[in-house]
């Protein structure tokens, strides 16, 4: 493919499923010499961060794809890495080129007339099951419950629950309270249905606090605990591991395949959390699911933004041994209800695979002018 433009918008957007707070990310669109046009995100989130990754894309990236002549993916990943080498192991170059290698894999499935998840290897699976992912931020725990039986009615098989996030809940801050609520709700939604417990950045857990809690979670069989301490706190998650009989979940503040061959070769972590949009793209997450596979551990694609990433992340997870499960949006949206032509929707609890060639999606340019931060 030879490159003839490229774009980066960053998008702000209120999220119903982040207490309406607004979200930002970053979309980039490559168009090939023959106008075929590819999208991809860097879901760098932050004001600031979006600005400086839509700048790295506009002056760093766009001028090295586009005089670059004929080039392939593979040799396009290489190039950016290469050229961002001072500054780009990890951080906001990583949602730059991550953004960039989704929009040429996107260009690559058009080219080829394929969908994503056949130039992966093709399907493990027909369908991917559906789990709400969610931030628990209603008042009271009768409240939050309630929305989640709200789910399991919905169809979807499971639930990953975001803990200490903004909004009127205290789950997160008070362990006893948290161990109460998952009590509570597993009671509500029965032994069919998978709580996976995200703790994450806002919650603040000693060992001690953290071991005793999970322990007593795990007597209503949680599926995982993700992010219990700060990443780094490499002995506290070992700690964990031996105390309960909980897998654990990492890698959300991950970036590049370097930092997840590192975790991996702690052994600390059961689940890695691996979001296409920042973890140097589509590209570095099939090199990650390999190494992954190889420690017979589980990969999960950790995307909780716009339908670009989303269907990159059902393609790989679609073309994935390691991946069990697809988290979803399971309020609407914009930029996933409206963004695309086909929004990605669970059905009966599972996600079908889009079989459009590419990403399999149309992006609405029009709301993507809309919803520019300096529309």
């Amino acid at each position: 493919m030879r490159i003839r433009s490229v774009f980066a918008t960053v998008l702000r957007y209120p999220d119903a499923n982040d207490h309406g707070a607004w979200r930002l990310t970053v979309l980039s669109r490559v168009e090939t010499e023959d106008g075929v046009v590819g999208w991809g995100e860097g879901i760098a989130m932050w004001p600031e961060a979006c600005r400086a990754t839509k700048l790295l894309i506009d002056e760093a990236f766009a001028p090295l794809l586009i005089n670059a002549g004929e080039i392939t993916v593979a040799e396009a990943w290489r190039l950016m890495r290469a050229h961002c080498w001072w500054y780009g192991e990890g951080g906001i170059a990583c949602f730059a080129y991550s953004a960039l290698d989704m929009a040429l894999w996107d260009i690559e499935g058009k080219l080829q007339g394929k969908p994503l998840y056949k130039l992966f290897g093709g399907k493990v699976r027909e369908t991917m099951p559906a789990y709400a992912s969610i931030h628990v931020n209603k008042a009271t725990n009768a409240e939050n419950i309630d929305e989640v039986v709200g789910f399991k009615k919905a169809g979807y098989r499971g639930v990953k629950l975001g803990f200490a996030k903004k909004g009127l809940s205290n789950i997160g801050r008070d362990p006893a309270n948290d161990v109460v609520f998952i009590r509570d709700l597993r009671a509500a939604v029965g032994d069919d249905f998978e709580i996976l417990v995200d703790a994450g950045h806002g919650v603040t857990w000693d060992l001690s606090t953290g071991i005793n809690t999970v322990k007593r979670m795990a007597e209503y069989n949680i599926g995982w605990i993700e992010e219990p301490f700060y990443p780094s706190k490499i002995e506290a998650h070992r700690a964990l591991k031996a105390a309960v009989n909980v897998p654990v979940a990492m890698g959300e503040r991950e970036f590049t395949v370097t930092d997840y061959a590192r975790l991996i070769e702690t052994g600390v972590a059961d689940v890695l959390g691996v979001d296409p949009g920042r973890v140097e793209g589509i590209s570095g997450f099939l090199r990650i699911d390999e190494l992954v596979g190889r420690a017979g551990l589980t990969i999960n694609a950790h995307a909780w933004s716009t339908a670009v990433t989303t269907a990159a992340s059902l393609h790989l997870s679609l073309a994935s041994p390691n991946a069990r499960l697809l988290e979803l949006k399971p309020f609407p949206v914009s930029v996933q209800n409206e963004l695309v032509d086909t929004p990605i929707v669970q059905k009966n609890g599972s996600i079908a695979a889009l079989e459009g060639p590419g990403l399999g999606i149309t992006v609405n340019e029009e709301l993507v002018r809309q919803l520019a931060l300096d529309a």
